[in-house]
């Protein structure tokens, strides 16, 4: 392929962004400080419109001097304004494709499209900040296709090279009453309160309604009448703002894949579409909230290197529907990534773990309860009330405490782990021996007292992913570490 300029509507992005970038400085020069001709606003006028003349120039020397090209392995981006330079990025070494359609984007019939490499080095990423929707679709079929391609021809030896398409199953789907549940579960309705609360203060500070409207706001708390319309109002249209954003975001929510690939798909106004090669998941996170655990609902994360970001913004697309029932969970788990196992029957900790837990110094309790000793503050007027509050944060670190024993398990099953934790919120870690890529076992003095020790693992993603578990049985750790070092005929260097 012949090397390609980007798209002139990636100009008007750029200047879009500049204008962004700088109009509260060319406000405050230009309107508010507009009468002012003292040299310093006088010359930083002049500076202002110097630099926004010169990035202006440097937009357009960038566009005609920056192409892309690629070929069956590799992208080849042409780099440079006054210096060149030629990245390659094979395609072997992009791990996510994220698509994000913004407002902006919209209006051009456009979109973006970034390819996430393996490296943390985010220069290393191919990144389309604006591209006709056709082009993206076409450079992410050919990535996909001879990706594909090669994984089999690496697998087979043998065989010619062709275009390989792979049909895509829709896993997931929200229906109505599921996104009407989520808009509940999320309690996306309550971020009208904080709306509603900023809209009133800037109408009081430009036209005075609290001074103006005094009499009439005590005439409305003196009508009960009044005060219970208002009140249900206000509900219906927090109920019903939750639902509108609710269903913005997750309206067109769609998780599907094909044989390489895991395809996740949201959004009505902006929409993002991610997707990820199966064999690049390092990881797999399995959340519950204190009221997705109430309900039966789970989230799942999928742990990846990229870094989910389309320029400045970040996206958080790796994370399937995040209010699913937890049977339904792990069984779109199991479809998407059959290599994936998860076993509900875990190994619980000893007894001994629980009296370890409740014995552990807290220095949050240790510290709080000093600041109160020596500012010993007066809560609801009672002398020497501040050691009440002590107690009752450490009733509370206690309670999170023996939640997290509760909920605490772990599993090494052949080539897989399986790490459980947390108190009010618990979190389910699956990953393949083989994706590890450091392991670390650790014994305070306490434990050793006990015959206990953590162990904790880390996976590469941006940032690094770890997970830990403590207070597991001292022959747990050896097994542990011996079964990590069985990796190594598992390990294939790219």
């Amino acid at each position: 392929m012949k090397a390609k300029r980007y798209h002139f509507c990636l100009v008007i992005f750029e200047l879009w962004k500049l204008l962004r970038n700088t109009f509260f400085i060319g406000f405050y020069l230009y309107v508010i400080k507009y009468g002012e001709e003292s040299d310093l606003f006088k010359y930083g006028r002049m500076a202002f419109v110097a630099l926004i003349f010169i990035a202006v120039i440097y937009i357009l020397l960038k566009w005609m001097t920056h192409k892309y090209e690629l070929d069956n392995h590799s992208f080849h981006i042409h780099k440079g304004v006054f210096v060149k330079s030629k990245q390659t990025v094979p395609f072997s070494k992009i791990h996510n494709i994220t698509k994000h359609t913004s407002l902006f984007h919209k209006i051009f019939n456009m979109t973006s499209i970034r390819f996430e490499t393996s490296s943390t080095d985010e220069d290393t990423d191919i990144v389309f900040n604006v591209i006709t929707k056709d082009e993206a679709n076409r450079l992410e079929g050919h990535v996909t296709n001879q990706s594909s391609e090669e994984a089999i021809h690496d697998e087979i030896g043998h065989g010619e090279q062709g275009q390989f398409v792979s049909e895509r199953k829709i896993h997931f789907s929200p229906t109505r009453n599921e996104l009407i549940r989520a808009s509940f579960t999320s309690l996306s309705f309550l971020l009208f309160i904080p709306i509603v609360a900023s809209f009133y203060s800037k109408l009081d500070d430009i036209f005075h309604i609290e001074k103006e409207a005094e009499g009439i706001v005590s005439n409305i708390i003196n009508s009960w009448w009044i005060v219970t319309i208002l009140l249900v109002l206000f509900i219906l249209c927090s109920v019903i703002f939750g639902m509108i954003r609710t269903f913005l975001k997750y309206g067109k929510y769609e998780i599907s894949s094909d044989d390489n690939r895991i395809y996740i798909h949201k959004g009505v106004l902006e929409e993002t579409a991610f997707s990820i090669a199966k064999d690049k998941v390092q990881a797999i996170e399995i959340e519950q909230s204190l009221m997705k655990k109430i309900l039966g609902l789970a989230e799942v994360k999928l742990t990846s290197v990229g870094s989910m970001k389309i320029g400045d913004e970040s996206l958080d697309v790796n994370t399937l529907y995040p209010f699913l029932p937890v049977k339904q969970a792990y069984k779109i788990v199991s479809d998407l990534l059959p290599s994936y196992k998860v076993e509900e029957a875990m190994v619980r900790l000893p007894k001994k773990s629980f009296w370890v837990r409740l014995l552990k110094p807290s220095w949050i309790w240790i510290i709080a309860t000093a600041v109160l000793f020596f500012v010993k503050p007066k809560f609801f007027q009672l002398e020497e009330s501040w050691w009440l509050c002590s107690i009752l944060l450490l009733v509370i670190i206690m309670i999170v405490r023996v939640l997290n024993y509760i909920n605490s398990g772990y599993l090494l099953n052949e080539q897989f782990i399986q790490i459980k934790h947390g108190g009010l919120t618990t979190t389910l870690f699956i990953s393949k021996r083989d994706k590890i890529i450091e392991v670390v076992v650790t014994r305070t003095l306490l434990q050793k007292l006990f015959g206990l020790s953590s162990i904790a693992t880390t996976n590469r993603a941006n940032p690094v992913e770890q997970n830990k578990i403590d207070d597991v049985p001292i022959e747990i750790g050896r097994d542990f570490y011996l079964w990590y070092m069985a990796r190594r005929a598992e390990i294939h260097i790219e």
